[in-house]
């Protein structure tokens, strides 16, 4: 079956000409021209991803991201975006949203990230709502990573754990980095092995989800322990 994608775009030029192409790609498409709508379809469900532009009329992409994660909906979200300051692309992701494109772009970068967004879906288990000791996972500092259930917990000092919030792609980044700990990992690598698809050179994806973590793992997000940046190279885990 073809996958299901649902766009929220209020510029009928730009979403008929997206829709066309998607469609010609074997995607079905459905067009929502605002925020409420768009929000409203998306908790329907039925869909495999939410192509969800920024600028909307009635609620802006932002809040309509915000509050589908607020109320559990978890699915894919690629933001589409003509603001290309990295405060806005950080607001997005810590709101929720899987990744982001900033407009204008090609639309087989598009297409790349679409189908990057849907392979990790798929293989992505659901999570169960409650961790156990001893499965499968890695511990550092107050952190565990409990890798059968794809939740992150903190260590609280009367022994109780708190869940921490990760999104499936800073998920996905704290483990690929934990299970290559030691190794350093520059942006190409990152994007090829987490995001599945190759970097290009204005793309700072991996800063932002990187920075993101660190403000959720890091007893010091100013001074990193666990993530370090490795100057004019990339990033390695230690811990």
């Amino acid at each position: 079956m073809s996958a299901r994608l649902l766009l929220v775009e209020d510029e009928p030029s730009l979403a008929r000409t997206l829709s066309d192409r998607l469609t010609a790609e074997g995607y079905e498409v459905v067009i929502a021209a605002d925020g409420p709508s768009g929000e409203q379809s998306a908790r329907d469900g039925g869909f495999d991803a939410v192509l969800l532009d920024v600028n909307l009329p009635g609620k802006n992409g932002f809040d309509v991201c915000r509050d589908l994660r607020r109320d559990g909906t978890d699915i894919p979200i690629l933001m589409l975006t003509a603001r290309n300051e990295l405060v806005d692309r950080v607001v997005g992701l810590k709101l929720g949203a899987d990744d982001y494109l900033a407009k204008p772009f090609e639309t087989l970068e598009l297409l790349a990230r679409i189908e990057a967004l849907l392979r990790r879906s798929k293989a992505e288990a659901p999570a169960s709502p409650t961790a156990t000791d001893g499965a499968h996972g890695y511990r550092f500092g107050d952190i565990r990573v409990d890798f059968d259930r794809a939740q992150v917990w903190r260590s609280g000092e009367d022994g109780a754990g708190t869940e921490v919030a990760c999104s499936a792609l800073e998920y996905r980044l704290l483990r690929f980095l934990i299970e290559h700990r030691g190794e350093v990992h520059d942006r190409d690598r990152l994007l090829d092995e987490v995001w599945g698809y190759d970097a290009t050179p204005t793309t700072r994806t991996v800063d932002v989800h990187v920075s993101s973590l660190r403000q959720k793992i890091e007893p010091n997000p100013g001074r990193p322990e666990f993530i370090v940046t490795v100057h004019g190279l990339g990033y390695r885990f230690d811990g």
